[in-house]
């Protein structure tokens, strides 16, 4: 089991995340450097897997060969920034199952309301990874985990860019059961919700929106 909070100081992981921050980085450079950075952080995040053996033939003899176990794993995009960390995961681990939860956060209460929920079949047999590039106030990232424990999921995770100390709390209060895999934890939130110093909004910089 993962710790509850784990952060990933790999020098590659630090050294693009930086680039990330800077606001004149374009965006196609943002988008380039989410998908490199999501396949680091994939790594992390798919370390203890549940492994086993098979036996196969190399050129040279038969041999039992580790390789991962049970169900194929479930990848959950909050989108819409969610899609930019599931695009490199899914380069790392292709047979994954995709679901997609749609939560847009109300600008007066930053609260999430939910427009969208389409997730993978048979999820109390699979690892769930939820994926969005920022953990704010932590009110989206846990009505989609409600989501999926409903849904029937025990084995989850929460795979994020940055995160507040702000929702980092609020996930242990709700979900001390889901570890978080995170590259950096910020300052604290702003009166508007938004990570300082952050990066800005992660799905505006990679679509290019306001």
């Amino acid at each position: 089991m993962l710790d509850h909070l784990t952060v990933v100081s790999h020098p590659l992981v630090q050294h693009k995340l930086t680039l990330m921050r800077e606001r004149d980085t374009s965006t196609a450079s943002f988008r380039k450097l989410l998908r490199e950075i999501s396949l680091l952080l994939a790594y992390e995040v798919t370390r203890e897997l549940p492994m086993t053996t098979k036996r196969i033939e190399t050129p040279l003899e038969a041999m039992d060969a580790p390789a991962i176990d049970g169900k194929k794993l479930a990848l959950v995009s909050i989108l819409r920034a969610g899609n930019g960390l599931l695009d490199g995961i899914l380069e790392l681990v292709p047979a994954a199952r995709v679901g997609f939860v749609g939560l847009y956060r109300d600008p007066e209460t930053l609260q999430p309301v939910q427009y969208y929920c389409k997730l993978p079949d048979r999820l109390e047999e699979r690892l769930s990874i939820v994926v969005d590039p920022m953990l704010a106030t932590g009110n989206s990232s846990v009505a989609a985990v409600d989501l999926l424990k409903k849904s029937g999921a025990t084995n989850i995770r929460f795979l994020c860019l940055l995160a507040a100390p702000e929702g980092i709390a609020r996930m242990k209060e709700a979900h001390p059961d889901v570890p978080i895999v995170t590259a950096a934890v910020d300052s604290h939130l702003n009166e508007h919700g938004y990570i300082v110093p952050g990066l800005g909004d992660a799905g505006d910089r990679m679509f290019g929106t306001k």
